[in-house]
């Protein structure tokens, strides 16, 4: 079975992603991907805040 537990591991996973998409694309895919995970996290947020509402109002409602 495939497991991470050894530093070699990490090790040669990192150089494969490193060759794989090259030094200089790596900290703008990073900052994409932080920017990405930002957006995504906000819009969960509103989602709980709309479903906190409906049931409020749902409550009341009855």
């Amino acid at each position: 079975m495939f497991g991470l537990r050894e530093p070699s591991h990490w090790l040669l996973l990192i150089l494969v992603v490193v060759i794989l998409f090259g030094a200089k694309r790596l900290p703008d895919s990073a900052r994409s991907l932080g920017r990405s995970l930002r957006i995504f996290k906000s819009e969960v947020k509103e989602l709980n805040k709309e479903d906190k509402k409906d049931d409020e109002g749902d409550k009341s409602a009855s």
